[in-house]
């Protein structure tokens, strides 16, 4: 009596035992998996791939992210070198390009998303302003600030550096 093997298609040299119809099956069910073999290997082979460039996208973008705030700097670095190199005694003229020169600065650190906080007068905000000492000022509503010793900044609303600053006590 000759007993079929349900795992005899799993081994080439029992396939003598097989009809020709499940010979065909087996041999299709063989080519079907190395087919899919072949695809999963490229497709890890292009997911490696994909992931080196993006790391080596992530890499030039973490290389060059500031290169438009430095290009926007060049011209305020002209106008200091421009300043610089006139010879003069005449102190307005030094005083009216420093003043150019601080509002180009400006214009590229705002266009940059850079913002001054500059506290005078207004209620102390402890998430913008950092309280150095609390002074009596009469005049001056309580815990608000009456000096900036150095302003603060944002940079795309968030915190960059908190303003220095004196408030007013309670009378």
């Amino acid at each position: 009596m000759n007993q079929h093997d349900p795992y005899s298609e799993l081994n080439p040299a029992a396939q003598d035992d097989v009809p020709g119809t499940e010979a065909s099956e087996v041999e299709a069910l063989r080519a079907e998996l190395s087919k899919l073999r072949e695809d999963t290997l490229r497709e890890r082979a292009e997911l490696d791939n994909q992931r080196k460039r993006v790391s080596r996208d992530v890499e030039m973008a973490r290389k060059f992210a500031n290169e438009r705030l430095l290009g926007d700097l060049l011209p305020v670095i002209d106008s200091l070198e421009a300043g610089l190199a006139v010879a003069g005694d005449d102190a307005s003229a030094l005083r009216q390009g420093m003043e150019l020169t601080l509002r180009q600065l400006l214009k590229v650190a705002g266009d940059n998303g850079l913002v001054a906080v500059d506290p005078a007068g207004q209620p102390f905000n402890p998430e913008h302003h950092q309280a150095m000492s609390m002074v009596p000022a009469p005049g001056v509503a309580p815990n608000h600030v009456v000096q900036v010793y150095q302003k603060g900044w944002l940079l795309n609303e968030r915190l960059l550096r908190p303003a220095l600053v004196v408030v007013a006590q309670d009378a």
